[in-house]
């Protein structure tokens, strides 16, 4: 059993994220259902759901980027998040490769370029987008 975590210990990092993201597809599926639902209430009613309800409908893009327009500017604060989480990944692994933990230096240095390259595109990606911008700005 040991040897299953020393092999796979990189699943911490993955399954977390596999299990998030189909909780989140999970609750956004019921949440249209009930809308869907409601609409089909109205509609045996005979009457018209409200304009609200049915743009509430929209594409799931657009549900994405209707939480992020409450930061403005270049000062979006996720964008910031992910440089420095990358970052600070990438010194531990760069970490990890240099001392060769668990003789794994090779593969523990592609691991931290990728990270590195990932905390940089975010960086750039701050400076040079401009992060976010409000519909009412």
């Amino acid at each position: 059993m040991e040897d299953l975590f020393r092999d796979y210990w990189w699943l911490i990092f993955v399954i977390p994220w596999i299990i998030g993201g189909a909780f989140s597809s999970a609750m956004g599926y019921r949440r249209d259902r009930d809308k869907i639902d409601l609409i089909r209430t109205y509609a045996e009613k005979g009457q018209e759901p409200p304009e609200a309800l049915l743009k509430s409908l929209d594409s799931e893009e657009d549900r994405y980027y209707s939480r992020r327009r409450r930061h403005r500017g270049w000062r979006h604060e996720g964008s910031w998040f992910s440089v420095v989480f990358f970052g600070i990944m990438a010194g531990g692994f760069g970490y990890a490769s240099y001392r060769d933990i668990y003789g794994a230096g090779e593969g523990f240095m592609i691991v931290t370029v990728v990270l590195g390259a990932l905390a940089v595109a975010s960086l750039v990606s701050i400076l040079v987008g401009g992060g976010y911008r409000s519909d009412k700005d």
